[in-house]
């Protein structure tokens, strides 16, 4: 598998790390986790827990960009150093977005995301 493959499915793997951090905090409210209304009580979180949601729906969005620039690199024959190198990069910076995200640390957010967006507008670039 090449590396920006194994970067792919770490970006996949995020959103459920979220989910967990997300459910941990569901379950210390009164009932625990309701699994019968779980968005209804998603929206009673505050803090940690609903932050950890919030990184959840970022980090599906990110994924679905992440994977057309992983296929359109695969389809194009890109640069196997670059788009490794550059997926990487998405990779960590996307780890500390959510890190920032779930810490409250707003600058800092945005400037992972936006480093995670030069990646992937990098690796579309070198595609081409």
């Amino acid at each position: 598998m090449t590396t920006p493959l194994i970067c792919l499915v770490i970006i996949a793997v995020m959103p459920y790390i979220y989910a967990g951090i997300g459910a941990y905090y569901r379950s210390q409210l009164p009932g625990g986790i309701d699994n019968k209304h779980p968005r209804q009580q998603i929206s009673q979180l505050q803090g940690y827990g609903a932050r950890a949601y919030a990184a959840q729906q970022n980090a599906w969005e990110a994924l679905a960009v992440f994977i057309v620039a992983i296929l359109v690199a695969h389809l194009r024959h890109a640069p196997e150093t670059q788009t490794s190198l550059l997926a990487g990069l998405f990779v960590v910076a996307r780890i500390f977005h959510g890190f920032f995200y779930i810490k409250n640390l707003d600058l800092l957010r945005s400037l992972a995301f936006a480093a995670g967006l030069v990646c992937v507008i990098s690796i579309l670039w070198v595609s081409w």
